[in-house]
């Protein structure tokens, strides 16, 4: 039997049915969502207008807040901060959860600036809400082609930048504060510049320590990278040979499935004397050592897997070698130096002349 076209009832729905074919050549069959055979014509009536508008006047259909997080967390799902993502989202659905994207203006963003400064949020926090928000917009626009234009959207200033790194004498009483499971992961860090869960995941297939190089597939960026190897962290995994078949790093002969960031953890940092630290702030003191020990900006890039140069940037504060001639142009003259005085041409003709 065939099916009806336009609207019509199926037997095993309450609501009405849409079968059409657009004036854009699109096929749809689908549930109007409604009992009302009105608001099902007038749904099939605005499809329908908005295909011909887009179809013979390029016009774009609106398209809601609502669907764009739908595909943008599809599209984030194997970000390993996919929870903060989705967490963000659904914040936001507050005020914008019934907007189309052309209705997302300076305004409308505003009020998200507004409504989590009410709540006490300091300017990172709302900036993260920020940052969301033009992540998305920017896929609708350049990726997805849903609208044509978006708003400006600046982070807001006074976000402190977090600068926390230790000295090679704090990192040492550090490590052996540690157990020993956990000192192995501190010391790789610090001489890999991997984050915790980069090194917990390490695999011993992924590891070449002839050719001294590992590769990282769960990365944060969701981009797989290689390592190389210095002699310290060559030094870590050859102590960790034949702890497990699988995995390079352990605890009690199992995968470390848990938090870094423990009671062992906070112990340790209380014994060695050190405060205010986190796991991910001995990536920090690697870059900061890089830097201080003249590895390039370019160089620390690739090192780390950053894909902008502006999150390396903050560490070029570290290396002052390229200035040291500039800073010594104003030195004051030593009376014990001895001074070479240039003679030019008119200072020897006013010598002859006398």
């Amino acid at each position: 039997m065939a099916r009806e076209t336009g609207i019509y009832r199926r037997p095993d729905s309450r609501f009405w049915w849409i079968n059409a074919t657009l004036p854009n050549g699109k096929r749809i069959r689908q549930s109007a969502g409604t009992e009302s055979r009105e608001e099902a014509e007038a749904l099939l009536a605005k499809l329908t207008l908005d295909a011909y508008k887009a179809e013979h006047f390029g016009i774009k259909p609106p398209r809601t807040w609502q669907e764009a997080v739908v595909r943008y967390l599809s599209i984030k799902a194997s970000l390993r901060s996919f929870k903060d993502v989705q967490r963000i989202c659904r914040e936001l659905d507050y005020l914008l959860g019934d907007l189309t994207l052309n209705q997302i203006n300076g305004d409308v963003v505003w009020q998200v600036v507004q409504r989590q400064m009410k709540r006490g949020n300091k300017p990172a926090t709302v900036n993260r809400y920020l940052s969301l928000i033009r992540s998305l917009l920017r896929m609708a626009r350049d990726e997805w082609q849903w609208i044509d234009s978006i708003p400006k959207i600046r982070l807001l200033p006074g976000e402190v930048e977090r600068d926390r790194w230790l000295t090679q004498t704090e990192a040492d009483r550090l490590v052996k504060a540690c157990p020993d499971h956990l000192a192995a992961l501190v010391r790789f860090a610090l001489a890999t510049g991997c984050r915790a869960r980069e090194i917990t995941d390490l695999e011993w297939e992924r590891v070449d320590l002839q050719r001294k190089t590992a590769w990282l597939d769960h990365t944060k960026n969701g981009t797989p990278r290689g390592v190389p190897l210095n002699t310290d962290a060559v030094e870590v995994l050859k102590e960790q040979v034949g702890k497990h078949d699988r995995y390079c790093f352990t605890y009690r002969g199992k995968p470390i499935v848990f938090q870094v960031t423990n009671t062992a953890w906070l112990g340790a940092l209380k014994k060695a004397g050190i405060e205010d630290f986190r796991f991910h702030d001995l990536r920090h003191t690697w870059a900061s050592w890089h830097r201080q020990a003249g590895t390039s900006c370019d160089e620390l890039k690739d090192l780390g897997g950053w894909k902008s140069r502006t999150m390396v940037d903050r560490y070029a504060k570290f290396a002052t070698e390229n200035l040291k001639s500039a800073a010594a142009r104003i030195e004051r003259r030593r009376e014990d130096e001895n001074v070479v005085e240039l003679v030019t041409f008119l200072s020897r003709q006013k010598a002859e002349r006398a």
